[in-house]
């Protein structure tokens, strides 16, 4: 297990410098979907929640049809130093849907792809970060973090943490509320809950990557340390109150 003072002061800004996720930017765009704020926890929920078993058909470590190489976060995925060991395990059930780098799956495409025998999840490299869309498998299953997000606002597809600014308002950090996010350009996003303490200090988010594992995951993070990251917050110009 990592410390949560390993996570913040190594672990995660491992990550960013790592993370990417999808397309170009673009300018602000038209509202695409509309969705309240408690139906975009309501999905964050499912895929947090979301129970699966796989088998050992589901782990994928080497090059898929295309020549993506795909590493899937299964418990005997160890790659040592400071990278983030996998968890899922085959034959179990298992719980929270995997990182996929470029993934969007629904949870009824997820789970027909487990049973279908593809890579549950991909983790993201240097070499994918290089390569964005490129690097996407289709013969890997999963959500990634601007993913989620998209899927949380009911988007028709996904929309990169370079796009998703397009789609919204930028917002103070004092006035976030569920279902906003937190988004790095270029790097990563988060999914606002809600405010963790009184003074305002920590904020409960939804995210998936690392840290604090390969999967959709809830916790809460210092405010302060995200601003200093480089975190903006922002408002899905769709979202109802």
């Amino acid at each position: 297990m990592f410390s949560p003072a390993l996570l913040q002061r190594i672990v995660l800004p491992l990550c960013l410098a790592l993370a990417s996720c999808a397309s170009p930017g673009l300018p602000p765009m038209p509202i695409l979907s509309k969705v309240t704020r408690a139906e975009s926890i309501q999905i964050a929920e499912s895929y947090l929640r979301h129970r699966w078993v796989p088998s050992r058909q589901n782990i994928m470590h080497g090059n898929d049809a295309r020549g993506v190489r795909v590493d899937t976060p299964d418990i005997d995925y160890q790659p040592g130093g400071r990278a983030i060991p996998g968890w899922w395990v085959p034959g179990a059930v298992n719980e929270g849907v995997p990182y996929q780098w470029g993934g969007f799956s629904t949870l009824a495409e997820f789970d027909q792809g487990i049973a279908q025998g593809l890579a549950a999840g991909d983790v993201y490299t240097d070499a994918k970060r290089a390569a964005l869309d490129d690097a996407v498998s289709p013969q890997a299953v999963g959500i990634d973090c601007s993913g989620f997000v998209s899927r949380c606002w009911k988007l028709p597809r996904s929309y990169s943490t370079r796009e998703l600014p397009g789609l919204c308002e930028p917002i103070p950090w004092e006035d976030l509320k569920a279902g906003d996010i937190l988004n790095t350009h270029n790097a990563h996003c988060l999914l606002v809950s809600h405010w963790d303490d009184a003074q305002r200090e920590r904020v409960f988010v939804y995210e998936t990557g690392c840290p604090p594992t390969w999967k959709v995951a809830a916790h809460a993070i210092d405010v302060a340390w995200l601003k200093s990251l480089g975190y903006t917050a922002w408002r899905y110009r769709g979202i109802v109150d």
